[in-house]
């Protein structure tokens, strides 16, 4: 499925989720780049085996909220569980910057 990310009603990015058991399994492994930002639903943590590229990460809460981000994990990582997590906001190095992203910020999914 392919939607938008928004805070406060400005688009932040296309947005693809991957909502399915192989595609969240899969995710971004494989890539060479992604030029939208992807959602994995039912994650609390994430690695970054087999990836080819630097990501930065969003922890959300299942109402959207950012409870926690970390920015350019290398590929080969793992990261800790964040327990008031529901899902997982994955994008290019770099986006969150870009994008003025931070914990607390409340985000929106439409589409």
């Amino acid at each position: 499925m392919v939607a938008w990310l928004l805070r406060e009603g400005e688009v932040l990015a296309s947005l693809e989720v991957l909502d399915s058991v192989p595609s969240r399994m899969k995710g971004l492994i494989g890539r060479d780049r992604v030029d939208c930002a992807v959602l994995l639903p039912r994650t609390r943590a994430i690695h970054t085996v087999g990836m080819r590229f630097p990501i930065d990460v969003a922890f959300c809460t299942s109402d959207m909220k950012v409870v926690a981000t970390i920015t350019n994990v290398r590929p080969l990582r793992l990261s800790m569980p964040r327990l008031k997590a529901s899902c997982v906001i994955e994008a290019e190095a770099g986006s969150f910057g870009r994008w003025g992203l931070r914990a607390g910020d409340q985000l929106e999914v439409k589409g």
